[in-house]
């Protein structure tokens, strides 16, 4: 019996191909989901589904703005929950650590657990139960900045081309990019970082000292169960590590790579029953194979490679005025930004 594919099923969401195709100006790709501006390729009632959500005890959060580290955030809680062990495959990471609003509360509820719900929204939005656990990751503005334009231009709904970096800058100063203005997004976890349950990390942190941010994770997942496992036990540990380094995740989203050349290829039943809607409205969405690597360079500095003199100016001035009464930049006081 001939297999189906995961195409076969639907015709994707219409209004997400028609706003996201090329030549349609930029700012009809986006639009406002219940105060979350989103681009079309997440699927609006999905979307209202998560921040409906209501956490179950114990419930674990990985939260960022895009683009500040929550893969890599991903990996290391989804390896100190399972002794090291790498996913099998990227659909069944996906699955077991769901993207909250783009695969809705469903997917939350039947998460395999322990496990953590991956989010991106602020902190006035993101399903809060003072039962569940928040890891917040964020990176330098400088840094997200680049990095979101390599997304926006190598992953669906690939709203950016090759050299746009510039309107993309102009796009992140005025906040009008996927969850708005990173500086309100961050301010509003950075209120709560010494609530009990939210754990404040940057990115920058865990490039500086990965084995002291991966111990301060476990400790905060379960002190008895997690933190004082990895201490008694160093070749556990080391696991670990070896299981979220750069060269270990890039060969898992190596797969994603393959699979954008032709969607049409993958069989049905290789794709997990909670995934299959999620790969229809992707499959809407691809304009062009991948181009990118979804785990990049994985650096700290890279905006020395795209900022103008003018850019940075500019950007000094927004971080000025957004941060005006906070010490937040003071984070970021060792990494050498203007």
């Amino acid at each position: 019996m001939a297999s189906s594919n995961l195409l076969e099923k639907g015709d994707g969401k219409k209004d997400a191909a028609e706003a996201c195709k090329s030549g349609v100006p930029l700012e009809h790709a986006f639009r406002d989901v219940d105060g979350v501006y989103l681009n079309y390729g997440y699927p609006e009632q999905n979307v209202r589904s998560a921040l409906s959500y209501k956490p179950l005890d114990g419930d674990v959060f990985v939260a960022s703005y895009p683009k500040c580290g929550t893969t890599w955030l991903q990996h290391i809680v989804y390896s100190i929950y399972r002794d090291g062990m790498s996913p099998a495959n990227i659909l069944k990471f996906l699955s077991t650590t769901p993207f909250l609003e783009f695969m809705g509360a469903d997917a939350a509820r039947t998460m395999p657990r322990p496990g953590a719900i991956k989010t991106h929204l602020p902190f006035n939005k993101v399903p809060y139960s003072d039962k569940a656990k928040y890891i917040y990751i964020t990176r330098n503005p400088y840094d997200c900045c680049v990095s979101l334009y390599y997304h926006m231009k190598s992953f669906p709904p690939q709203l950016l081309e090759e050299g746009m970096f510039d309107q993309l800058f102009d796009m992140f100063i005025e906040g009008k990019v996927d969850y708005g203005d990173y500086f309100d997004h961050v301010l509003s976890w950075y209120e709560h970082r010494a609530d009990s349950n939210v754990l404040f990390l940057t990115y920058e942190e865990l490039k500086k000292d990965i084995r002291g941010s991966v111990l301060k994770i476990a400790v905060f997942l379960g002190k008895d169960k997690y933190g004082d496992k990895l201490r008694q036990n160093p070749d556990l540990f080391d696991k670990i590590l070896a299981a979220i380094s750069m060269e270990s995740m890039r060969k898992l989203y190596s797969e994603i790579n393959n699979w954008s050349k032709d969607l049409t290829s993958i069989p049905m039943e290789a794709i997990p029953e909670d995934m299959r809607s999620v790969m229809q409205t992707l499959g809407a969405l691809f304009k062009k194979p991948i181009t990118g690597d979804f785990v990049r360079k994985g650096i700290v500095g890279d905006w020395r490679n795209h900022f103008s003199s003018e850019q940075i100016a500019r950007m000094k001035k927004r971080i000025a005025l957004k941060t005006t009464g906070s010490d937040v930049m003071s984070l970021w006081e060792d990494s050498d930004l203007p």
